[in-house]
């Protein structure tokens, strides 16, 4: 996927966009999501899972940490890492067996477990200028190399 800016004017634009995210993402895939809340995360989180064949409701996993879902066309792991205190306990989930499993794994909030994350993921970053609208958002995707 080559880096992209796409600005988006409705909740239902967001999820759109995270639905053909979702529609053309590959197993192996890793995703990190960035943004403030209320951002849309969310919103977009649903859209990939359905573009992945999900129809299960998707929420944000806050205080599970990792959600799986399996009825798509291949694993989806929704991760949350906000209330990680310690990166030691994504040892204890079995982080390494969804970033490099058959899955498309999306981390939200992925900034702060950094020094985890695989050598290779798609960094999306939401944003929201209210100077442009209560429901605009510009989104960020870029193509990140570690290492």
């Amino acid at each position: 996927m080559e880096d992209k800016l796409i600005e988006t004017n409705s909740p239902e634009e967001t999820f759109e966009l995270g639905r053909q995210i979702g529609q053309e993402a590959a197993a192996g895939t890793v995703f990190t999501l960035i943004g403030d809340l209320g951002t849309g995360k969310t919103v977009f989180t649903q859209g990939l899972a359905q573009g992945l064949g999900i129809t299960e409701p998707v929420n944000s996993p806050t205080f599970t940490i990792l959600q799986v879902y399996e009825e798509g066309r291949c694993p989806f792991y929704h991760f949350d890492v906000y209330r990680i205190g310690d990166i030691s306990e994504m040892d204890e989930i079995g982080y390494e067996d969804c970033f490099y499993g058959d899955g498309v794994c999306l981390i939200e909030w992925a900034d702060l477990i950094e020094e985890i994350l695989p050598e290779h993921f798609t960094e999306i970053t939401i944003s929201k200028d209210l100077k442009k609208g209560f429901d605009y958002r510009k989104i960020q995707i870029k193509e990140r190399y570690l290492g």
